[in-house]
């Protein structure tokens, strides 16, 4: 069992967006129950739930605040409605289907004090199993895509002190307020998948540090594949992000490959069978560009880093299970890599 933090630590507020996870948030709360501190503070999120999930998390745990919002306003806007209804120093964004394991508090909390740099961090994710990583730390693509990185390696393998990453999962992510505040939080028309990305990129493009904490540990029944809405909202967030955080001393040498990228993905997801929602989240993009272009001036307006440093937190690799399909194009692993070492030269 996790020691109470005493008065002097911070305190956590933990914000757990549900829609229809009546069978899993019992577990997830039994795990998180002991782990809290007096001044610590839960909140549940109950987006219009199909099932009975916020009587389920009021039983589970009746010291919790639930919020049943009438609306499934997604995860990013569930996550506002936690973020301003507590007052605590840290915000904890939990999958519902994320289950906390011993000391997972007690090694998230530590870290805001061994790292006053970093703006937000996570624990290291396992899969049900315990033995094998859903992430440790998420990694992003310079052309924008991001993946959880070490997913399938065993847990042995993993980081075992604190490190920075390229991008922190939202299934268990630490964020300041201050830095959330200052930052706007997530935004609220991504809906669901990529906020975190892009909330941990607005950070490190004002100055905050990105991490993991390895010795805070939590499973997660982790699938990539969900639908045809998951790969629309991917697509259309992935230029959001890119538009709104890249400085533009990185974003005009890589528009050519952004936008061949853009061309060679369409018979890419048209054989993978997700061709019409990527057609829907390009008519997006280009009905979104003007808001896109006034969200990138207040961005930049933020920047406390110049290009090069940022170039930094994004990566070339193509080591991952989900891009088996890029690596398999003959030449393609070398050609992006070497255009990313010109790119990173320039700068």
């Amino acid at each position: 069992m996790s020691t109470p933090p005493s008065a002097a630590e911070p305190a956590i507020a933990v914000i757990v967006v549900l829609h229809g996870n009546a069978d899993e948030i019992p577990a997830t709360l039994a795990a998180l129950e002991p782990q809290l501190g007096p001044q610590d503070e839960v909140v549940l999120v109950d987006n219009a739930s199909p099932d009975d999930s916020a009587a389920a998390a009021r039983r589970a745990l009746p010291r919790a605040t639930v919020i049943e919002t009438g609306v499934n306003g997604g995860f990013a806007a569930g996550c506002h409605v936690g973020a301003d209804a507590s007052t605590a120093e840290l915000l904890l964004l939990l999958n519902p289907d994320t289950v906390p394991q011993p000391g997972f508090l007690d090694a998230l909390r530590a870290t805001a004090a061994e790292r006053p740099g970093w703006g937000t961090w996570q624990a290291l994710v396992t899969l049900p199993d315990g033995q094998t990583v859903n992430t440790q730390g998420n990694l992003v693509h310079y052309l924008g895509f991001g993946w959880a990185g070490g997913h399938g390696k065993p847990v042995a393998q993993a980081p075992t002190a604190p490190v920075e990453v390229g991008f922190a999962s939202g299934a268990a992510m630490v964020i300041r307020r201050e830095a959330w505040d200052a930052a706007g939080g997530f935004q609220r028309h991504y809906f669901m998948y990529g906020e975190d990305l892009d909330l941990s990129l607005r950070l490190r493009l004002a100055g905050w540090g990105v991490g993991v904490a390895p010795a805070a540990r939590a499973t997660h029944d982790y699938a990539f594949t969900k639908g045809d809405y998951k790969w629309f909202h991917l697509e259309r967030n992935r230029w959001w992000t890119i538009l709104g955080t890249y400085p533009t001393r990185l974003l005009l040498p890589l528009l050519p490959a952004l936008l061949l990228f853009e061309l060679l993905l369409l018979p890419v997801a048209w054989r993978a069978g997700w061709g019409r929602p990527k057609l829907r989240a390009q008519r997006a993009v280009l009905r979104e560009l003007p808001a896109m272009v006034r969200h990138r001036r207040r961005t930049q307006a933020t920047a406390r880093i110049d290009a090069a440093t940022f170039a930094r937190g994004l990566t070339s690799s193509l080591d991952s299970d989900f891009l088996a399909a890029a690596k398999a194009i003959p030449g393609a692993e070398a050609a992006q890599a070497l255009f990313w070492r010109l790119v990173r030269a320039l700068l």
